[in-house]
């Protein structure tokens, strides 16, 4: 009896198939922001981060000039951090254009050197500009919150896109939108005012001591949670309207949430529209 041929394989191959590579874990965005926009801020900020007394802004030169600088960077590294996502990801959205010119303007406001009262109102001169952006946007044919509502769509097919831009182009959901878009600049503004408040009480020190570096780390330490919560808050109240005025002219199953949904409701009526 003639021997069996021997399979080209090795061994362990005809054992079992190989094993798929693991999956790396990519650390989620949001971990990535907070790093670069608070936690890496704040550390820059801290007199005592290499030990009491000893801060990066001793590396920089000490005295004032070293706080300074200090003040700059942490101020300049969420705005680098922005701008190099936009780039590097390739994200030319409104959205993240809005998001852009946003950090853009804080970074070129971090060399307004100033301290007392009008530091708490440089502190909170985006979330200003941005909700008299948002008003002012109310009054026109494409309201801000609009621009976020079409972002939210870009993952849909091309037909049924059309189809929900044009749900919410409609004059009743327009509507809607501008009180929904009125209602997030007032929130954003109201952020604003409380941010203001906390800096004008917390940040007494003269701008380019180490005490004020200091007590801006602790008010950027101590705001984020709540501003961020005021915002959701915000953008909740904006989107009931939205989602008001929608279910009031398309039906009460119609969502502004699922696009295909509502892209199918606007297909239906102009169904029904060519069979009349």
């Amino acid at each position: 009896m003639s021997a069996a041929p021997e399979s080209p394989l090795p061994p362990e191959s005809q054992a079992s198939p190989a094993a798929p590579a693991p999956k790396t874990r990519r650390v989620p965005k949001t971990v990535w922001d907070l790093v670069f926009t608070l936690l890496i801020p704040i550390l820059i900020l801290s007199p005592n981060l290499l030990g009491e007394g000893i801060g990066l802004s001793s590396m920089l030169g000490g005295g004032t000039a070293g706080n300074v600088r200090a003040y700059l960077l942490a101020a300049l590294v969420p705005v680098v951090y922005v701008l190099w996502d936009i780039v590097v990801n390739r994200n030319v959205s409104p959205v993240a254009l809005i998001g852009g010119a946003g950090a853009i303007f804080s970074g070129a406001l971090a060399f307004w050197y100033v301290d007392g009262f009008w530091y708490a109102i440089k502190d909170s001169a985006r979330s200003y500009l941005m909700g008299v952006a948002f008003l002012i946007s109310a009054a026109t044919s494409v309201p801000l919150l609009r621009v976020f509502l079409d972002a939210a769509s870009i993952g849909e097919a091309p037909q049924d896109r059309a189809l929900t831009n044009r749900a919410l182009r409609d004059p009743a959901v327009h509507r809607g939108l501008a009180a929904g878009t009125v209602i997030f600049a007032l929130v954003d503004l109201l952020g604003g005012a409380a941010n203001s408040v906390v800096n004008y009480q917390r940040v007494t020190a003269k701008f380019g001591t180490d005490a004020f570096n200091a007590q801006v780390a602790e008010v950027n330490a101590i705001m984020r949670l709540p501003s961020t919560l005021i915002s959701i808050v915000g953008l909740m109240a904006a989107l009931y309207f939205v989602q008001k005025a929608v279910r009031a002219r398309y039906g009460a199953g119609a969502s502004v949430f699922e696009t295909a949904a509502l892209a199918e409701r606007v297909r239906q009526e102009d169904r029904r529209a060519a069979g009349a």
